[in-house]
């Protein structure tokens, strides 16, 4: 992990680009061949890109059977109290309708509304993910949406990890489908006879997946394009070096072009911290991946002020953020740009991955400068409510009228004069 200094810091925003120009070819012919051949197409890719030949691909009850006698009842409770902590978290979230009345009889408000179908993607590859079902459905659960989707690509066995259906299984989801990739989302955006079609689509990919949400969004709604896993590490001379190396590798085992940063004032934790990254990755499980990722995208930025150091952080934008200081919460104001903040020594961030109750569907690759976590306002629809009375259009329509003509829309303007009959 290379230490760099503030004068010699490159940007790290759009340090990612989401797939290049074949790819997108690539992409938009299975999404056309989904909405041309809706199963069999998705069948077809199911066997050519993850190697398994299904039949059919809805998971049975059999299977949500197996996989929750496969797991150990501890295990099972941890996922409970999981769910009841992101379920309190995101209960707090939801709005409620609202009315507004006037003396001349004016009503104005906003309705409330649910979206009615949610598609949720659980990325599968080189993890499994049941966290990433909790952190979609429930707050769609919590929003209202009645019909609920998850697809996720089948392991080499035709399964879905074990967890991942226990997950599904706790949340009630029982439409769960055994594909994944671009042709998992053609198949959510436009339906087939398996699986009906739905109003958006959340959750975590590949770069085929990105980019199919990007293709579909428009015919759908969609959550972000997700990049790859970010952290970064505010800290002061307080923080121990072990703690900030193993946060910052808990992200670079994700994925190879993911991101760890350590933005500090501190010459000597800069250099314990790169020491300590080199000693932990020699026996990670997933080393490799790691390694890749903290040569690549990792970095220990050496500021001179600690204002600097904030400034640095608002620049990066991080989708996750620990602030390991003295006195964290004396810095959170100043904090602007952040997918989750991550306060205290305590606060390691997979404490907020799988537990807390916050989202862990974030905002990468710099867009925490204008976009938020997922959260039950992203399953709902707001309507604006007008009715306007006798009362109040006569005082009223005369300034509309002139209004619309100001436009040249004199159809707009006749609207309203010919309403004027009604008290004329």
């Amino acid at each position: 992990m290379k230490i760099i200094q503030k004068s010699d810091r490159v940007s790290l925003r759009r340090r990612v680009e989401q797939g290049t120009e074949e790819q997108r070819k690539i992409v938009q012919a299975i999404i056309a061949d989904v909405k041309a051949q809706g199963d069999e197409a998705v069948l077809n890719y199911t066997e050519r890109f993850d190697g398994v030949k299904l039949d059919q691909y809805k998971v049975s009850p059999q299977e949500f059977e197996e996989a929750y006698e496969a797991l150990d009842g501890e295990f099972v409770e941890i996922l409970q109290e999981a769910a009841a902590n992101i379920r309190r978290f995101h209960e707090k979230q939801r709005p409620a309708s609202w009315f507004d009345s006037s003396e001349d009889g004016t009503i104005l408000g906003q309705k409330i509304t649910a979206i009615e179908a949610a598609g949720v993607y659980v990325p599968g590859g080189t993890a499994a993910y049941p966290s990433s079902v909790f952190m979609n459905v429930i707050p769609a659960q919590v929003a209202g949406v009645e019909r609920i989707v998850m697809v996720t690509p089948p392991g080499k066995d035709g399964k879905v990890p074990d967890g991942v259906l226990l997950a599904a299984h706790i949340l009630g989801v029982e439409d769960v489908y055994k594909v994944g990739g671009a042709q998992a989302i053609a198949a959510l955006a436009y339906g087939t006879d398996t699986i009906p079609a739905v109003d958006k689509i959340t959750g975590p990919g590949n770069v085929f997946v990105a980019l199919a949400k990007k293709e579909v969004f428009g015919d759908v709604d969609i959550d972000m394009i997700a990049g790859p896993s970010e952290i970064a590490v505010l800290a002061d001379d307080t923080a121990v070096a072990s703690e900030v190396a193993a946060d910052l590798l808990s992200q670079a085992e994700h994925d190879a072009r993911s991101s760890s940063v350590l933005v500090t004032t501190s010459q000597q934790l800069a250099e314990q911290v790169q020491q300590e990254v080199t000693n932990q990755l020699e026996d990670l499980p997933r080393a490799e991946i790691a390694r890749k990722s903290v040569e690549d995208y990792g970095m220990i930025l050496l500021c001179e002020t600690w204002g600097e150091a904030i400034t640095t952080i608002n620049e990066i934008a991080p989708e996750h953020l620990e602030i390991v200081t003295d006195e964290p919460f004396q810095h959170l104001g100043k904090i602007k740009n952040a997918g989750a903040i991550f306060l205290g020594p305590y606060s390691s961030e997979p404490v907020g991955d799988y537990f807390a109750g916050p989202n862990h569907v974030l905002p990468t690759n710099g867009t925490a400068r204008f976009s938020s976590p997922l959260n039950v306002d992203d399953f709902l629809k707001k309507s604006s409510v007008i009715s306007y009375s006798e009362e109040a259009l006569k005082k009223h329509g005369d300034k509309i009228a002139r209004y619309a003509r100001l436009e040249g829309l004199e159809a707009h303007a006749r609207a309203i004069d010919t309403r004027k009959e009604r008290w004329t």
